[in-house]
C-alpha cells in the first residue's frame, strides 16, 4: 500500500524533524494521481524554513523512497 510506503520514507527523517521540536504527519494519499498531503507539526508549523523543510526534506525522501508519489503537497 502507497500510504504505508509513505510512512516508512518519513520515519527517515522524523527524527530530525523531532529534534527540533516539530514533526509531520500523512494527511492523505491519492495513490491513483500519486499526491500526498502532509502536514508538518510543532515547530514546523509556523517555522520560516517550513518551506524550504518541505520541498527539500519531506517530499524529497518520500520521492526518493515512493517513486509512484508525483507530488507532496502541504495542508
Amino acid at each position: 500500500m502507497l500510504r504505508e510506503k509513505v510512512e516508512e520514507a518519513l520515519d527517515g527523517i522524523r527524527p530530525a524533524l523531532q529534534a527540533d521540536g516539530g514533526d509531520v504527519a500523512v494527511v492523505d494519499v491519492d495513490e491513483e494521481k500519486g499526491i500526498v498531503r502532509v502536514q508538518l507539526q510543532g515547530a514546523c508549523q509556523g517555522c520560516p524554513s517550513a518551506q524550504i523543510t518541505l520541498v527539500m526534506g519531506v517530499e524529497r525522501a518520500i520521492k526518493e523512497r515512493v517513486p509512484e508519489v508525483k507530488e507532496v503537497l502541504s495542508v
